[in-house]
């Protein structure tokens, strides 16, 4: 069954329901375990150049990499580069080290996205990253900072190392525009007022910003023209929005065990998310005081957020979440269809509908 509350016709149909999204989540995931089987060669590599690059000679930061290595993740981020760059018929590792750039770049954005968030689970204060103890709760937050910043140089290194300018233009500003996208939330947190434009633009500089340079980049190690380079980005913004929706839906309605942090964290932060703006829209004036207590005033109580999970299914909070999200995931797709029809580009739309299938 879908995370949005509905009265249920009856009990056939819901489990009609709830095996159609059943088979739809599973499908979605087979699609991305598809995808990393066909780029296993270059998955391996990037693992390795990941590796090597988190070696130094101060002990605590491969023991914090060693750490953060264990915690799994599905290195969806520099698949999407490999899989663009596949795409866009660039060689690999058939046309020798030369044609290697690919590779390196995925590690390079895998690197800035493990230092975004080792510096979120300071700032935020999480004690969970991927079901496990986050890096901070277990090494401390000064560790985790400082070793947000080696990972955030090893990155540059890596583009510096690439030799193209457009590449780097590419990454750092996908680097500033994360940097920027988190500091926006930081301001708009507790505030109710907050539009829908602004948190979409949160939402973008946080996450889709970097799925779209990951993508981007793919074209360009190619050197194919703009057009192509273009589509990717749209592909990679799309399927970054549609990403963070479903996270954002996911903090209040998942099983903490399969969400891999706690439920209801962005409710005790006072974030401000599109589940949270929509139940505050379209709830009574008396729900919109519990909101203004709870997430302007930040004075929780202990039965508070199975209140507002309570408010937020009375009104389909979480179904207007994930139909955007869908929307999103649909765009996505569609930027594709300027390539030619093959094996990656049918992995990579699927992996669009696997995005918006883990709200199911």
């Amino acid at each position: 069954m879908g995370l949005a509350a509905s009265l249920p016709e009856s009990d056939a149909t819901t489990s009609r329901g709830e095996r159609h999204d059943a088979q739809e989540a599973a499908g979605g995931e087979a699609a991305l375990n598809a995808l990393a089987t066909l780029l296993h060669d270059d998955m391996q590599s990037c693992n390795r150049a990941i590796l090597a690059r988190m070696e130094s000679p101060v002990t605590l930061i491969p023991q914090l990499a060693a750490h953060l290595i264990a915690a799994g993740g599905k290195r969806l981020r520099p698949l999407l580069t490999l899989a663009s760059a596949r795409l866009c018929g660039y060689p690999g590792e058939a046309a020798g080290a030369e044609a290697m750039r690919h590779v390196n770049l995925a590690a390079c954005v895998e690197f800035i996205h493990t230092a975004t968030l080792l510096h979120d689970d300071v700032v935020d204060e999480s004690r969970l990253r991927r079901g496990l103890a986050s890096a901070n709760a277990v090494f401390g937050n000064k560790a985790s900072v400082l070793v947000g910043d080696f990972l955030f140089a090893r990155s540059f290194q890596l583009m510096t190392e690439d030799g193209s300018l457009e590449v780097m233009a590419i990454l750092s500003k996908a680097s500033a525009t994360i940097a920027e996208g988190e500091v926006l939330q930081m301001a708009t947190q507790n505030d109710l007022s907050t539009s829908m434009e602004r948190y979409l633009e949160v939402i973008h500089g946080k996450t889709a910003a970097l799925f779209a340079a990951a993508c981007r980049v793919g074209a360009v190690v190619a050197g194919r023209p703009e057009r192509d380079a273009l589509a990717l980005d749209c592909y990679g913004t799309n399927l970054g929005m549609a990403f963070q929706l479903v996270d954002d839906a996911l903090d209040y309605a998942a099983d903490q065990r399969l969400l891999g942090k706690t439920v209801g964290d962005d409710f005790r932060e006072g974030k401000i998310t599109l589940p949270v703006l929509a139940a505050y829209g379209a709830g009574s004036e008396q729900d919109r005081q519990f909101w203004r207590r709870v997430i302007e005033d930040s004075a929780q109580e202990p039965d508070d957020l199975d209140h507002a999970l309570g408010l937020i299914a009375a009104t389909d909070a979480i179904g207007a979440t994930l139909r955007r999200a869908a929307d999103y995931a649909d765009r996505a797709r569609e930027a594709l269809s300027m390539f030619p029809d093959s094996r990656t580009r049918q992995l990579l739309g699927e992996v669009a509908a696997y995005t918006v299938s883990r709200g199911r």
